[in-house]
């Protein structure tokens, strides 16, 4: 038997991903791009609903404040796309709401100066000033990391070695956010889990009009359907004698939000009172913004990937942490309860979709700002169950995921060095996380509980997250361990045209800034 050629057992690396049917500047049509705008739309609204639900409860606010929550959430996150994707990286990344905050809020919560206010309205209140102020002064950490090209001087140390864990670990380090949900209502959560497999993968070849409607539309295909299905059973009463937990999961009319909404109502700035400032908070809250900061950069890169575009350099990275940190200034003062993060799950939404495009996610943007003003609509599509949202979760996360471990084939994974790297701030980026969970449910603290609060604040929130405890792990391993005898089994000499503006013709392409601005702000 003649022995295989080197050409059919091995596959040349790639800088951009070939299979993307628009990249990060090409369009589709404008009504193919207003529906895969809509559905980028709906796909963020899961997280936009968990969190207020999860928080606003706990500050004594009622079902109109968590409605308002919502509404003026989704308001500030379309304004921040739109940011991001026209002055920052230009991207094509939804700014969505970060878990990384809640940890910092919560102990605001339950701060004793305010968790002894009896009123509950008033509570609600004075526990959503404290939230802003230290979510404004913390904004600082990423607007001057940012914009003084600090983060780009330290992204230069960065190698797709070390980013591989980092951005598989944005996906992979949110599992308990995927089928953990769906299990508290199977019925609905696997029959979409099964169907938007089936529409986006094994459907993805049946076209009508040349567009292959299944592939582009499965999410919004399978999510009309189960939707349909869950109010059909809330509907014919086959929740009324189950568990409270069970019908908060499967019901659609269990979240009050439609009732509770106004029709219209315009979001402002300062709409709860002027903030209040308090140093413990804002340094625990400052952890939140770097959870936030290492999370979007390995974020940035996978969608850069999935948009069949060339990875961001360090000054466009930079650019875009700076415009963030603007997002989290924006977010404090108009009171949204967290900061702006990549939305992990749009990016998957990417690679399902095959479309990169820019101006679909600049199309969703604006749904989110038209649908936040206009309360009962926004209210009608944010009764979607979560464990609807979960069951997209389970596809999605995997998928960026995935496109982190696809920059092990710029690295030489014969190196024990390489596996040793990987291995270790793979497993650590799980296992830390999961310790600090389970002690804290355990404890009703985190494992670090000492009289300064802020102390505790800053450590739990950072170990909390799976992407930033990898992204520690990785850099510092990669970047002391053998690293000058090492550079091309890290994967620099790849690495290296991209790490400046000028030294690939496709960043002018990809991320060059409109309305010839880049003459006031040239590239570094």
């Amino acid at each position: 038997m003649e022995a295989p050629k080197p050409e059919e057992i091995c596959h040349p690396p790639m800088d951009q991903l070939h299979g993307i049917e628009y990249c990060i500047d090409a369009n589709p049509s404008w009504l193919e791009s207003i529906v895969l705008g809509f559905q980028h739309y709906v796909l963020s609204l899961g997280t936009a609903v968990m969190i207020p639900s999860f928080l606003v409860p706990l500050m004594g606010g009622t079902d109109g404040d968590k409605v308002r929550v919502i509404q003026i959430l989704l308001f500030v996150q379309g304004v921040n796309t739109l940011l991001q994707t026209l002055f920052g990286t230009r991207l094509p990344t939804v700014m969505g709401g970060s878990y990384a905050f809640m940890v910092p809020i919560i102990s605001i919560i339950h701060d004793s100066s305010l968790a002894s206010i009896e009123d509950p309205h008033l509570r609600f209140v004075n526990t959503m000033r404290a939230v802003q102020g230290a979510m404004i002064v913390a904004s600082s950490i990423q607007i001057i990391l940012g914009f003084s090209q600090l983060w780009a001087i330290c992204s230069r140390v960065f190698s797709p070695l070390g980013m591989v864990p980092v951005i598989a670990l944005s996906g992979f380090g949110l599992f308990n956010r995927g089928f953990p949900v769906v299990g508290h209502c199977v019925e609905i959560g696997i029959p979409m889990l099964i169907l938007f497999v089936v529409f986006s993968q094994y459907l993805k070849s049946f076209n009508a009009r040349q567009l292959p409607i299944f592939e582009r539309f499965a999410l919004l295909i399978s999510t009309t359907m189960i939707w349909a299905y869950a109010h059909l059973l809330t509907e014919s009463g086959a929740y009324k004698n189950r568990p409270d937990l069970t019908q908060h999961n499967c019901r659609t009319d269990r979240a009050n939000l439609i009732s509770s909404a106004p029709w219209i109502k315009v979001p402002y700035p300062i709409e709860w009172g002027a903030p209040t400032f308090d140093i413990g908070h804002a340094f625990g809250m400052m952890a939140a913004v770097l959870v936030s900061l290492i999370e979007s950069t390995g974020a940035y890169k996978a969608a850069s990937r999935l948009a069949s575009a060339t990875p961001p350099p360090p000054h466009v990275l930079s650019r875009g942490v700076g415009w963030q940190g603007i997002g989290i200034l924006l977010n404090g003062l108009f009171g949204t309860l967290t900061g702006p993060t990549v939305s992990v799950e749009n990016v998957g939404l990417l690679g399902s979709t095959r479309v990169g495009s820019r101006r679909v996610i600049q199309i969703s943007a604006g749904f989110m700002i038209f649908f936040s003003m206009l309360g009962k609509f926004a209210a009608f599509f944010a009764s979607i169950p979560f464990p609807i949202f979960a069951a997209m979760y389970c596809v999605l996360f995997g998928l960026v995921a995935s496109v982190g471990l696809s920059f092990l084939q710029f690295t030489n994974m014969n190196s024990t060095r390489n596996l040793f790297i990987t291995g270790v701030s793979l497993f650590l980026g799980f296992s830390i996380p999961e310790y600090f969970r389970e002690f804290t449910s355990k404890a009703l603290h985190g494992p670090a509980h000492t009289k300064a609060r802020w102390f505790n604040d800053f450590l739990n929130t950072i170990f909390f997250s799976s992407s930033t405890v990898a992204f520690i792990v990785a850099v510092f391993l990669d970047n002391t361990l053998d690293y000058k005898d090492s550079s091309k089994d890290r994967g620099m000499p790849w690495w290296t045209k991209f790490r400046t503006f000028n030294g690939d013709t496709r960043n002018e392409e990809f991320y060059t800034l409109p309305f010839n601005l880049h003459r006031f702000f040239p590239p570094a």
